[in-house]
Order: structure tokens, then C-alpha cells, then sequence
């Protein structure tokens, strides 16, 4: 299925250490002739961290999509009955975010858009970074996992003796998965050995 023309939501939370791994792929989409809407958590405005500035994020996203970020939920509330989405991305989804979108709490944009396409009954595709989706994360993960609309980037322990716990997800299928989605299906296989 081409991407071409499609509305997808990139939605990016707080994972600092995954945007190397993450741009990338929104710019892969921008290629695809996808119509891409970024969206942006309040950590990703706000946070500067050893992995950057948080200005300089927010430029790179823009200039990428050529488009001002979605910041707020009412800006991200129109997606669900006014300018719906196709497919909604979350890439990086942290574990944070994972534990609210998995209990139903919205408080960021990325989870208003989220739950704005969940209510037009369109794919929400999740890409995980997450130190602990193998510890009391755990039911949060399988609870989405076992949810309709939702689909996974594949994911795999990104080191398993220092972090036993972390799941990541390999990002270079964003694509793929997003694609499958579109046809209600999860890629397969959606856990992989890691080799980020």
C-alpha cells in the first residue's frame, strides 16, 4: 500500500535518547508524499536534556514536516471529529505515556490525538522505548497490545544485561507497520531480537 496522500499523526513523547532513531523515519514519511502532522508532547517542548535542546527539537520536527507542531489538546482535539487522521504514530511512546494511553488518561497532545483517532475507529501505530515494558510497565503493554486499533512497531530487548526490563521498538519499519495498520493487520513478527 502506498503512503502517498495519506493523513498520519506523528506523535513524539519525552524518549530523548530515540530521536536519532526517530527522525529519520519522519523524514522517510515526509518522502512517501504522506501528508505527515507532528504532534508533540509538553515534554518534548520543555525538556533539554544530554540528547539536546528542546527548541532545537521542535525546529527539526517543523522544519522536516514543514508544518507547526501540534503543542496543545485543543489543538489536537479537531483530529478526532473535524480533521480526522488515517493512521495516528506514536515513535518514541514512552513508558510514561504507554501507562496513561493504556488506562484511558489524556493529558498530553500526543494522547489527545490519539484517542481522537481511536474514536474515529482508525489505526493508532506505537513505537516503544521503554526501560521498564518488561517490569510493572508490563500490563500496561499487553493490556494495548490485546486493544483494538492498536499495532506495534516490532520491539525487542535493546540490552538485555544492563536493562533486562527495556523494550525498544526498531524503528526502521515505521513504513511497514504504518502500511499494515492502514489494513487493520499487525506486522509480524512484532517481537524480534534487537539489533538497534
Amino acid at each position: 500500500m502506498s503512503l502517498e496522500g495519506k493523513r498520519i499523526g506523528f506523535g513524539i513523547t519525552g524518549s530523548h535518547c530515540t530521536y536519532d532513531q526517530v527522525f529519520p523515519q519522519l523524514e522517510n514519511l515526509m518522502e512517501t508524499g504522506a501528508d505527515v502532522v507532528p504532534i508533540i508532547s509538553y515534554t518534548v517542548q520543555n525538556t533539554d536534556s544530554k540528547f539536546g535542546y528542546a527548541a532545537d527539537h521542535v525546529s527539526k520536527i517543523e522544519s522536516i514536516t514543514g508544518k507547526r507542531a501540534i503543542r496543545t489538546m485543543p489543538e489536537a482535539e479537531p483530529l478526532g471529529p473535524d480533521f480526522p487522521l488515517d493512521c495516528m504514530l506514536i515513535a518514541p511512546l514512552t513508558g510514561n505515556s504507554m501507562s496513561k494511553l493504556a488506562n484511558a488518561l489524556t493529558d498530553t497532545p500526543v494522547l489527545m490525538a490519539a484517542k481522537a483517532t481511536i474514536r474515529n475507529q482508525q489505526p493508532v501505530v506505537l513505537g516503544i522505548a521503554t526501560n521498564d515494558a518488561l517490569g510493572m510497565n508490563g500490563v500496561n503493554l499487553m493490556r494495548l497490545m490485546a486493544s483494538k486499533y492498536y499495532y506495534f512497531i516490532p520491539y525487542g530487548q535493546d540490552n538485555p544485561r544492563k536493562k533486562p526490563n527495556s523494550l525498544v521498538s526498531d524503528m526502521s519499519q515505521v513504513s511497514a507497520t504504518i502500511e499494515s495498520a492502514l489494513n487493520y493487520e499487525q506486522i509480524q513478527p512484532v517481537i524480534i531480537p534487537y539489533s538497534g
